[in-house]
């Protein structure tokens, strides 16, 4: 068949989230770090996100990872998330997707049983550990970025819920986290499309109320994503982040859990060397251990580490051509929801 041009990608998810990798025929993006190369697809050039993250080659519940050349020398590769509203710093779930597919690809050298890989991301360096054998991820270990409180039980006026309580917070990209007993639910899959549809509501009101901007990462200036929170009897918390335009977190969300464990650690509930287990909708768990203290921008900050394992189960090849009808990519309610106007009206 003759392709004018291609896309290959290795398709992975991390404990049922999604998270394609882009490994071939990608376009270079300008940029001297990959925060000016996020923000310039953000910003300037967004069609290499809309190509891959809407259909008809995409679904609503994915993301698709860029690997990019890293732009600073202590970093064996570098990635940015796309997502279906834009290009985002930093995901725990797309990390250990990238992690995986570097491995066992061939792209990083796998030494067994661990295997050390500096990630250059817009959010910053990330630090995995890869536990492996025979070839094979068996766990990835994130050191993420240092996370931070921006604002804790911050008061929120809504329509719907009434007054309710977020806290707020920076694991890699800033966070509402809600107590979803505030609005009338649990974390269950058959609440799925309640707590997505509540999520994109309460984003929208934050993004009213509540004002953030990283001291240090420009461009980094917006609540992504409400996460909602339960606690299980066997201590797990329970996690389900909502992503635009209304859709649920099938994995435990390693910036969310970072996030989280940075309120814990700002009411004084962890301290160095404590772990925490996050629970997702599904099932499935990471483990946020707190590894050590630091301050962003006159926050006190705590760094975690994050860890869960990927899946690579496929191979996919995209053509890309100017004859393609849809090459922009289109999305429609009757699966993305009825929050897909969001999308489509930012076009």
């Amino acid at each position: 068949m003759d392709w004018d041009h291609s896309l290959d990608l290795l398709l992975v998810h991390c404990q049922g989230e999604i998270g394609k990798v882009i490994v071939g025929g990608a376009p270079e993006i300008p940029g001297a770090t990959m925060l000016d190369k996020m923000n310039h697809i953000n910003m300037v050039d967004d069609s290499i996100r809309r190509f891959v993250t809407f259909e008809p080659r995409a679904g609503v519940a994915m993301s698709v990872n860029l690997l990019v050349a890293p732009t600073r020398p202590d970093a064996d590769a570098g990635f940015i998330v796309l997502q279906a509203d834009r290009a985002h710093p930093m995901s725990g779930s797309n990390c250990i997707c990238v992690v995986t597919a570097l491995l066992e690809s061939g792209r990083v050298a796998m030494r067994e049983p661990e295997t050390i890989v500096r990630l250059d991301t817009p959010a910053g360096l990330i630090v995995a550990r890869a536990d492996c054998f025979q070839g094979r991820c068996l766990s990835v270990s994130l050191d993420n970025v240092a996370s931070f409180a921006e604002a804790l039980d911050r008061d929120i006026e809504t329509p719907r819920w009434g007054r309710i309580k977020v806290d707020v917070a920076f694991g890699g990209v800033y966070y509402a986290i809600v107590d979803v007993d505030q609005i009338g639910s649990d974390i269950a899959p058959a609440n799925a499309r309640y707590l997505a549809e509540a999520g994109i509501e309460l984003k929208s009101l934050l993004a009213e109320q509540v004002k953030v901007k990283h001291p240090d990462l420009p461009g980094v200036d917006e609540i992504a994503y409400v996460m909602f929170r339960g606690h299980e009897p066997d201590g797990v918390v329970r996690t389900c982040t909502t992503l635009k335009p209304g859709r649920v977190d099938r994995s435990p969300c390693g910036t969310g859990s970072s996030a989280n464990l940075a309120t814990l650690y700002a009411r004084g509930e962890v301290v160095v060397g404590d772990r925490r287990t996050s629970r997702s909708i599904i099932g499935g768990e990471f483990v946020a251990e707190a590894i050590g203290i630091t301050e962003v921008g006159g926050h006190p900050a705590v760094l975690p580490r994050i860890t869960g394992r990927g899946w690579v189960y496929g191979r996919e090849q995209l053509r890309i051509s100017d004859e393609d009808p849809f090459k922009n990519g289109f999305a429609l309610s009757d699966s993305w929801g009825p929050q897909v106007h969001l999308l489509t009206e930012e076009e």
